[in-house]
Formats: structure tokens, sequence, C-alpha cells
């Protein structure tokens, strides 16, 4: 929770990354807080009121993928609404002439989207959630100890970059809305 904290103020990609994972990670452990607590919650370096914040944290996290019917797979709906967020953003900084820079980010990714969409038959998914869906792929593979292809870590590079964007921009415009008249905001 700590960490979720610090990593939705500083990036919101990484933040999604991070709540996926931990969605995993209860699913892992059955949705049984007992079991958290014991292997991973007891293990934090903090004090016991910020010990049971988490644990509380944890514990709306595993409510809510009961409530949502996501105990087997799926993202809760806290995390579909980053996606919403951020895809309308992507699309209002694809559509502004105010920033050039990102357009042509992100059209240096869309090989690469397309590329993976073809792969995957993934066509139900908007863009965004395919580049999403394309480094949570490559952190499992990570963890697992496989290898990359050059191609693919190609691939995974640019699709970072242009996530790490997305990102910068969605901060700018939660400090100060972005899409004000005066450019020089940014």
């Amino acid at each position: 929770m700590i960490l979720a904290q610090l990593k939705r103020k500083e990036n919101i990609a990484e933040y999604l990354l991070y709540m996926w994972q931990i969605e995993d990670l209860i699913r892992a452990y059955n949705l049984d807080i007992e079991l958290i607590d014991k292997n991973l919650i007891s293990k934090y370096n903090v004090d016991d009121a910020q010990r049971q914040e988490i644990k509380d944290w944890y514990e709306s996290l595993i409510k809510m993928m009961e409530l949502e019917n996501k105990k087997q797979n799926g993202h809760l709906q806290i995390n579909k609404n980053i996606i919403i967020r951020l895809a309308d953003l992507h699309n209002e900084l694809l559509k502004s002439p105010k920033f050039p820079e990102y357009g042509a980010e992100f059209y240096k990714t869309l090989p690469y989207i397309v590329e993976l969409r073809a792969k995957s038959g993934e066509n139900k998914v908007g863009e965004l959630e395919t580049c999403f869906n394309a480094l949570y792929g490559i952190l499992m593979l990570k963890l697992q100890g496989k290898e990359l292809t050059e191609d693919t870590t190609k691939a995974i590079g640019q699709i970072s970059k242009f996530l790490a964007t997305l990102s910068i921009f969605y901060h700018k415009n939660e400090v100060r809305p972005i899409f004000d008249d005066d450019v020089n905001n940014i």
C-alpha cells in the first residue's frame, strides 16, 4: 500500500502494473488475508499502525475482487478506471496540436501495438491496454527467468518509452490541467 501510494503519485503506468501484480499476488494466496499477513505484511519494517493500515488495504482489495468476481482473473474496476482515464488523456493529447511530441511517440509505438494485437488476437482491448498487457507479460517472463528476443526487447523499449511519456503528461495534468489556453503551463 505504501509503495502503491508512492507509485500512483510518481508514475501512473508503474502504479497500474504494480496493482495488476498485487491482484495476482492476492490470487496466489487464494484471497486469504491470513496467508497474506503471514507471508507478506508481517515482513514489512513498519510500526503496528502502518501494518494494520496495509492489512486493511489488502482486505479491501480482497473484498473488491470478491464483489467484482475477479477471484480467478481480470482486473478490478478501480484499475480499469485508470486505463479509461489514461485513454481519455491519450485521445486528447493526440487531438491537440499543442503536443506533437506525444503524437510522434505514439506513432513510433503503433506498429508494435498492431503486431502484438495480430499475434495475440487481442483486438477487443484498446491500444493502451495492449501496451500494458505487453509490459505485464514481459514482467512475468522475467520473473520466470525467460530470455527475450532482440525484437521483443526493442518493442518493449518503445512501448515503455511511450507509456512513460503518457505518465508524464498524466502527472502534469493532475498537478495543473494541460489543456488550458496557456501553452506555457507545461
